[in-house]
């Protein structure tokens, strides 16, 4: 049994400087090297079909493919400034007293600017995270040895590739500038991909990773007044679902064949990506920029009744995939109590994607994440 020190490098779960430590420190890299120590792996059995479940999934996957460069209104005109206000006055904000804060003196001009900033941000992680996708669905690709597994995870690399187009053509046309990718999530990418056990790869990306992005693309999609960028999520969730889906589908089977120790180190995964993904969405290369002190900002947003309902609902569609594999409760419930003291156990009996996946599809209502 790991520690949580051992498992995510602090002691405390909330030690907001050693989370705010941890930096990019390479950010005019163009390149980024991951040691990918997973054999690929060949398969004779050419059996269609052993796995009903999986194989639906890749029949709607065919049936599901969308063109990012021509199924989209890119003709629309987005004009960031207006867009942020917008959605500042559709959604409203609490009122808190800034007297004595590192935003005492902030007027309408800095909180404009720190809306498009923000905007920029996470368009670029969620740009950053879907190349994550990319490479790790090509891994799965090349590792899981079965072929119905295989068939639907290449429809995943291209709608991976698709994603990645998408944000990233967004992001150049219609905002005003890139971020590099946090390194909270770095670490976690890195991981998954370093990682040589093919089902760590489902884990981390497909149930975690994906499964957070669902949660994230849904809420933006609700909160947003832009409509191109409305659109555009719309699309990516109508796959992410059965991304995450092909994972809660994939290791159900698996997971039953595993033995108690190597069910506790899925649930240190698992549990070590959660917190590396809460953690990257402080932020802090925002503050940074805007040039308030990073710590202080940091604590006086998670204050706010909006951000406490943001982070723990990001984990609305992870805590009841975990329960569905059987993550939950297994080793005496060390993963709930984890989920527990995350503050995120309230979601474990929500509808897990492998049930709800079709509620995503074009041209159904968008599942409410609040």
């Amino acid at each position: 049994m790991s520690s949580t020190e051992e498992i995510i490098g602090r002691s405390e779960v909330n030690d907001l400087e050693a989370i705010l430590a941890i930096t990019n420190t390479d950010v005019d890299a163009l390149v980024h090297t991951v040691k990918d120590n997973a054999d690929a792996i060949f398969t004779w059995d050419y059996e269609k079909g052993a796995r009903p479940a999986l194989n639906k999934l890749y029949e709607k996957a065919k049936n599901a493919q969308w063109n990012g460069e021509t199924d989209l209104p890119w003709d629309t005109d987005v004009d960031q400034e207006k867009v942020v206000l917008a959605n500042a006055a559709a959604n409203g904000q609490s009122e808190m007293d800034l007297s004595g804060t590192c935003f005492e003196h902030w007027g309408d001009k800095e909180w404009l600017q720190l809306g498009i900033e923000s905007q920029n941000w996470t368009l670029s992680q969620f740009m950053h995270g879907e190349q994550g996708a990319l490479i790790c669905t090509a891994k799965i690709v090349e590792t899981v040895p079965w072929i119905d597994a295989k068939y639907y995870a290449s429809t995943q690399v291209m709608d991976e590739a698709r994603h990645v187009e998408v944000f990233a053509k967004y992001l150049d046309e219609k905002l005003s500038g890139h971020y590099p990718i946090n390194a909270h999530l770095r670490m976690l990418l890195d991981d998954i991909i370093e990682d040589s056990r093919w089902d760590m790869t489902y884990l981390g990306m497909q149930i975690m990773v994906e499964g957070l992005a669902l949660a994230a693309f849904g809420f933006m999609h609700n909160l947003t007044t832009e409509p191109l960028l409305k659109q555009l999520l719309r699309y990516v969730m109508s796959d992410e679902a059965r991304h995450v889906a092909f994972g809660v589908l994939s290791l159900k089977e698996f997971y039953a064949e595993l033995d108690a120790k190597e069910i506790r180190e899925r649930q240190e995964f698992a549990f070590e990506a959660a917190v590396r993904m809460r953690d990257r969405f402080l932020q802090q290369e925002v503050w940074d920029r805007m040039g308030v002190p990073v710590k202080e900002a940091v604590s006086l947003v998670m204050a706010t009744p909006e951000q406490q309902v943001f982070q723990a609902m990001l984990f609305s569609k992870i805590v009841p995939n975990c329960k569905k594999l059987g993550l939950l409760d297994a080793a005496d419930g060390w993963l709930r109590k984890k989920f527990t003291e995350l503050g995120v156990i309230m979601f474990e009996d929500w509808a897990d994607t492998g049930e709800e996946y079709d509620q995503f599809a074009l041209g159904q209502e968008v599942p409410a994440v609040s």
